[in-house]
């Protein structure tokens, strides 16, 4: 009963301390498990969205021909050969299929064609077929012509075509052909049925599509590649004719069992299976090993950065704690010195104050776990060490101060006497320095994150750094302030005077308010300066990549489609390039020439570029030689042009291009890192302008892209006027009008806010974005709650002297402007050092931080942004609004009026 007497009666200060350890056990609980779901959100997206030619793991075989073809035997090797993969890939596989065909597919680009011998098809040269089985696929399918294939031991091998490729090719149920492998051997075969897909979208056809390749190596023309289905026996039967076949036993590893932590022995199985196929003769084709590593790198530099984030927040916590039980133990001192007088050891204070906090905070820390176990995500491995911890320091940290207070200050007046630091202090204080700059060393060789996670010395190193401010600061101020005062007691109002001196002498007293306001301040402007850090960067890398407000791409468009883009409501400006890739370039002319380089060729109007640029409000310029150029004097002059520094360092000061066929001598007049227009990271590159080209006479470069700046105007008529164009281009080409089915590649938009939007959306970014917004938001409160506590840590004393001043004539108002001048220099200094500290770590930890992976290849430079500097400082507003609310309520509370009347002092 005497245990919940006292229980009620310290109801306040238990109840501040089992608030505080159930936040921060919700913090350490449930932090981590949104992070770890917005991270396993993000691969499962990553990986949904890949090719399937990257994403599945397809071990391909082309066994030797002789005699009779066993397809049926080969197709009991998927369940075989997915047993035998290595953990834990068999228990990741999630759909898989086994094929047979005749022919090149998509995983062997380099196998031997199959040719048509004899029949003929609507297309200008013959189409790339191939003969394909697929377990299971017809049941899939609903014939909408003819019948499914059965192919007899006699006869043509009878096969099934799509309705889209019927109609490609002209043809129909009864079209007989003949196919040839390398032999020439011919082959027969017949159409005897026209089908459609069920669900086209399913991943049952991915290797079943329609596309259009190259007529022949040299040929610029194209034809349709086709996959004709057939049963079993069809493609045994065009096996042994060509004398070609090749086994597909394909495996999808299903992205929702994927998890973050789970990556490492995923990509570990993935590389031993390369190397060990279970049956000689097997190769498998995959790069998911490859986009899983990229992801993993992105995830841990994420996973430091939130270990930093998250370790400031939570070391203001716990400082918010140990300040509110050093205020419990404050407001006890009577209590606890008659306890003293009567003989209690420091060891029954410490046991009579450690069953108070018992029987309430361990409750709260674990309400706290909870609540966080019921947000959706995975739990971090550590969780239950760390709520252990927190726990712990919120249960003891009331008995372990009230057991190392001093009897000899149980009544001592500090906040008019300054205190000396003592030779212990001053030690302990040097080596929180010394370890703060030993912090930094190495975590700029080692870097955040490391193969097993983060390193938690290396995480709290910015917290080391925001409290050795504190310390610097702490040591520094109270100097300044009593020289200002000297300076006050001149003034007419006794208020400056009187809260400055205050302040100069409670500031020894003060680290503990002081270092977590520092480091909640820091925490924050930190998140806020490598938010403002990667967002700049990635406007730069959508400024060069989209270069406007919009970009046009297609295969080739007309010479009018640039003004009807132009007449379009909404378009300011519009410029027409010319981009290839993979553009051969030699380092010097004349016979024996040799290439030297593949590159992105641009081809650019400078002038009219630098206007789009200008109207569009982009932060990017050309290079003058771009804007300047002129035509060349004669037809073999060189032109200027721009390159990259790879293209300069092989190429030289010379070469030569090709620019539509047409070969031009070039000379190198600039060498920049980047051009607009191009991908940031793009290596290699060459910009010439499109002025100074001797173009044949009444020849016309042929754009494929368009740079639009604009506000207000439809993508959609920026689609269909940029198919418009590139009819009118087609149709200028065969002299004769092409139907709108016939284009290759339909014109696309792409918006300079969608480019910008797509880099925050996906991948890894979902937890980046929960991040900067859990340490704004909760750096902010905290920082706000820290000011609360100062305000609370000195209300007695501050009590006392409100009382008797106020029978000098002391009003309200001057009471509240004590106050201000009191808590002005902490704040200040709080938010200068906790400013400048948030300001500085992004340049101290540097590379650490690994930000490189989130801004698409744009340099990083710590970007500060303007709306950040004037914010805070304007921080100090609301801290003193909530100072003088936190004030106000404890003098109605504390019935300041009464307290001389009553005699209560000290």
């Amino acid at each position: 009963m005497r245990l919940l007497h006292r229980i009620r009666a310290t109801a306040g200060y238990l109840a501040l301390l089992a608030a505080l350890g159930l936040v921060a056990s919700l913090l350490v609980s449930g932090v981590p498990r949104l992070a770890n779901g917005f991270t396993d959100d993000g691969l499962r997206a990553d990986v949904r969205g890949l090719h399937h030619a990257a994403r599945d793991l397809t071990y391909g075989a082309e066994p030797l021909i002789d005699g009779r073809v066993q397809v049926a035997g080969a197709e009991g090797g998927l369940e075989r050969y997915r047993v035998t993969l290595p953990a834990p890939l068999p228990g990741a596989i999630g759909e898989r299929w086994f094929a047979a065909r005749v022919g090149g597919g998509p995983s062997a680009p380099g196998e031997p064609a199959v040719t048509v011998a004899r029949g003929r098809f609507a297309t200008p040269c013959p189409p790339s077929l191939s003969f394909r089985y697929q377990a299971g696929l017809a049941d899939r399918t609903r014939i909408t012509a003819g019948r499914a294939p059965d192919t007899k031991a006699s006869g043509p091998v009878e096969v099934m075509i799509s309705e889209a490729a019927a109609f490609r090719l002209g043809a129909q149920v009864g079209t007989a052909f003949a196919v040839a492998g390398p032999d020439g051997v011919p082959v027969e075969a017949a159409i005897v049925g026209v089908y459609a897909p069920l669900d086209p979208a399913a991943p049952d056809w991915d290797d079943v599509v329609l596309a259009t390749v190259a007529c022949g190596p040299a040929s610029t023309d194209t034809t349709w590649r086709v996959a004709l289905l057939t049963d079993a026996a069809g493609v045994g039967r065009a096996a042994e004719g060509t004398g070609m076949l090749a086994y597909e036993w394909r495996y999808r590893v299903d992205e929702n069992r994927l998890t973050a932590d789970g990556l490492a022995p995923l990509i570990t199985a993935i590389a031993e299976a390369t190397r060990t196929p279970p049956d000689e003769g097997l190769r498998l084709t995959t790069s998911l090993d490859r986009e899983l590593l990229t992801f993993q790198g992105r995830q841990r530099a994420v996973a430091a950065l939130l270990a930093v984030v998250l370790s400031g927040l939570v070391a203001t916590l716990l400082g918010l704690i140990v300040l509110a039980a050093r205020l419990a133990v404050d407001r006890r001192r009577d209590e606890l010195s008659l306890l003293r007088a009567r003989g209690g050891t420091g060891t029954a204070i410490g046991v009579r104050t450690l069953a108070e906090t018992a029987v309430v905070v361990p409750a709260a820390v674990i309400a706290g776990w909870a609540a966080g176990t019921l947000l959706p995500g995975r739990a971090a491995p550590g969780e239950w060490w760390s709520v252990l911890g927190i726990g712990l320091v919120a249960t003891v940290s009331v008995p372990v101060l009230a057991m190392s207070m001093r009897a000899g200050f149980l009544g001592g007046r500090q906040d008019l006497t300054t205190q000396r630091p003592s030779v212990r202090r001053l030690a302990v204080e040097g080596f929180l320095l010394l370890l703060a700059v030993l912090g930094v060393v190495v975590l700029r060789r080692r870097g955040l994150s490391q193969d097993v996670g983060v390193d938690p010395f290396l995480a709290s190193v910015p917290v080391l750094l925001a409290v050795a401010a504190a310390l610097v600061a702490v040591r520094s101020v109270p100097w300044p302030l009593r020289q200002v005062g000297r300076f006050a007691h001149r003034s007419r109002s006794v208020v400056p005077f009187l809260g400055l001196a205050r302040a100069g002498r409670a500031a020894p007293v003060s680290l503990g308010p002081l270092a977590v306001l520092v480091v909640a301040i820091a925490t924050g402007v930190f998140t806020s300066v490598v938010t403002s850090t990667v967002g700049y960067a990635r406007d730069r890398a959508a400024d060069s990549a989209v270069a406007g407000d919009a970009q046009l791409t297609g295969y080739a468009f007309g010479s009018g489609t640039a003004r009807a883009l132009s007449d379009l409501d909404g378009v300011t400006s519009v410029v027409p390039l010319s981009v290839e890739s993979g553009v051969r370039l030699q380092d010097r002319l004349g016979t024996g020439s040799h290439e030297t380089v593949q590159a992105q060729q641009l081809v650019v109007d400078g002038p009219a570029m630098a206007r789009v640029l200008r109207d569009s409000g982009r932060g990017v310029t050309l290079p003058p030689v771009l804007l300047d150029a002129a035509r060349v004097a004669t037809d073999d002059a060189p032109v200027p042009a721009v390159v990259s520094p790879s293209v300069a360092a092989e190429v030289g000061e010379a070469g030569a291009t090709e620019v539509q066929g047409r070969r031009y001598a070039f000379r190198v007049a600039a060498v920049v890192d980047s051009l607009p227009g191009l991908d940031l990271g793009t290596r290699s590159f060459i910009a010439l302008p499109a002025a100074a080209l001797p173009l044949p006479r009444n020849a016309e470069l042929v754009p494929n892209r368009f740079l639009i700046a604009g506000e207000g105007f439809s993508t959609a008529e920026l689609t269909a006027t940029g198919d418009q164009g590139q009819l009118d281009y087609f149709a200028g080409v065969f002299g004769r009008p092409v139907p709108d089915t016939q284009l290759e590649q339909r014109a696309a938009v792409t918006t300079w806010a969608g480019y910008r939007a797509a880099m925050e959306a996906g991948g890894v970014n979902g937890v980046l974005s929960f991040t900067f917004a859990a340490g704004a938001v909760g750096a902010t409160l905290l920082a706000l709650l820290a000011v609360g506590f100062t305000v609370l840590a000195d209300a007695a004393g501050r009590g006392r002297t409100l009382s008797r001043l106020r029978t000098m004539g002391l009003s309200a108002g001057q009471g509240r402007g004590l106050l201000i001048y009191e808590l002005l220099p902490l704040v200040a200094v709080a938010v200068l050092a906790g400013g400048a500290v948030g300001i500085a770590l992004p340049q101290v930890l540097g590379p650490a931080l690994g930000l490189g992976g989130f801004t698409a290849g744009a340099p990083v430079r710590t970007h500060v942004d303007p709306v950040l500097v004037l914010g805070v400082p304007l921080l100090m507003v609301p801290a003193l609004l909530l100072a003088l609310l936190v004030e106000s309520g404890l003098n109605r509370r504390m019935r300041l009026g009464e307290v001389l009347r009553l005699g209560e002092e000290n």
